[in-house]
């Protein structure tokens, strides 16, 4: 089998084609179903009405030229034309028309392939006609455009005005409640109460503040005030601890919630002491230029506390409970520079802090609570000199609580 009826074989097998082989004088030899089908008609013989010649399918010049063209110079040729079937129905094709090459080189037989692009060419049409009605449509509807534009801008503004003071509310209920808290109002539009089993508890107070206040504008009074507990937020921050509020010049935090684990007792220590380095860094820096000192006290303790949202119109986030109560005593039991612990709160660090015991001091229930000045950081979890920054051996520790 040459190439030629090769090509004839696998193009027969696709029933959508219509495929003619005819001689070097036009006349059809062997036609397909597909041929049938398109044209109407087969070569002469017993089909009624016959197709004698390839060139009596093609009304076009145009297309007879290609097929003259392709006889003489023995080159395929590809046209798309509309023709008419023996019922005079009106069909567009899609051809290709190849010369089979004998012996001598001299084509002896042709390969017509042709497809019906009837459907194509319609829907073509209809394209181009709805085309041009969408450019009439676009013309009319670019009028309306540049109408709507002014109103679409001024939209904008006011949708990006409603999207700022959005981020700003979230922003500011972040800065007021912690996180998990603030998500659980957006979502089920309150937050209740939740007790914790384990929370430190941080009382931080600047000494004869009331001293200082006298001296002072109060404009410079606020200013300085909160530049240092806009640093003490870094902090506790950095410590993963939530700030619970200011009262004056009390600054209170606690770590353990609203999210609880084990490693609030080091969070809360480690976090203190960083602030009382920064103050008295700060107060050595005053005291050589003759300025007075902020001195500030800081009290731990650890233990039970109820904490959650109270109030409707203006939000806070609160703890409760006599942990409370023993923290503020620890604070103001301590001594400026400071940072005091209670006993139960010793009992977690005491293995990674040095420290001392102070003795005893009453709570508010007229207990008795052990006292303990933490230091630093013990030399062999210490990462530098100070023992302000813990080394891997207790951060590890620490992670693993």
């Amino acid at each position: 089998m040459d190439t030629f009826d090769k090509i004839m074989t696998s193009a027969s097998e696709n029933p959508a084609l219509s495929i003619a082989v005819f001689n070097a004088d036009g006349k059809l030899e062997w036609v397909t179903n597909g041929f049938r089908k398109m044209h109407g008609c087969g070569p002469a013989g017993n089909d009624k009405p016959d197709c004698s010649s390839i060139f009596s399918m093609y009304a076009s010049q145009d297309v007879r030229e290609s097929l003259n063209a392709c006889i003489k110079e023995k080159h395929p040729v590809d046209f798309i034309c509309e023709i008419k079937t023996v019922k005079g129905l009106s069909k567009w094709i899609q051809a290709f028309v190849s010369p089979g090459l004998n012996c001598s080189g001299n084509p002896g037989r042709f390969l017509a392939v042709e497809m019906d692009i009837t459907d194509f060419r319609l829907k073509e049409e209809r394209m181009q006609k709805q085309f041009a009605k969408m450019k009439e449509i676009a013309r009319n509807l670019e009028k309306a455009n540049l109408l709507l534009e002014d109103q679409k801008a001024k939209i904008n503004i006011q949708k990006q005005t409603i999207e700022d003071e959005q981020q700003k509310s979230e922003k500011l209920l972040l800065n007021i409640l912690p996180f998990e808290v603030a998500k659980q109002l957006k979502t089920k539009g309150r937050a209740g109460t939740r007790h914790y089993k384990m929370v430190s508890v941080v009382f931080a107070d600047f000494k004869g503040f009331s001293k200082i206040s006298k001296t002072l504008e109060p404009k410079d009074l606020v200013n300085i005030l909160d530049g240092y507990f806009a640093k003490f937020d870094e902090i506790i921050e950095e410590h993963y601890l939530e700030k619970i509020k200011t009262i004056g010049d009390a600054y209170m935090f606690a770590g353990g919630l609203p999210l609880s684990n084990k490693s609030n007792p080091f969070d809360a220590v480690l976090a203190s002491l960083e602030i009382q380095h920064y103050m008295n860094t700060l107060n050595d820096a005053k005291v050589l230029q003759n300025l007075p000192v902020w001195e500030l006290r800081i009290g731990i303790h650890t233990g039970p506390v109820v904490a959650g949202v109270v109030g409707k119109k203006r939000l806070a986030y609160d703890i409760w409970g006599d942990t409370v109560n023993i923290a503020s005593r620890m604070e103001q039991g301590g001594h400026v520079g400071m940072v005091n612990v209670s006993g139960v709160t010793y009992n977690y660090i005491k293995n990674f802090f040095d420290c001392n015991h102070r003795g005893k001091i009453e709570t508010k229930n007229r207990e008795k609570s052990d006292m303990y000045f933490v230091n630093r950081i013990k030399l062999l979890y210490s990462k530098d000199t100070l023992g302000m920054e813990p080394n891997d051996l207790m951060i590890n520790f620490i992670n693993k609580l």
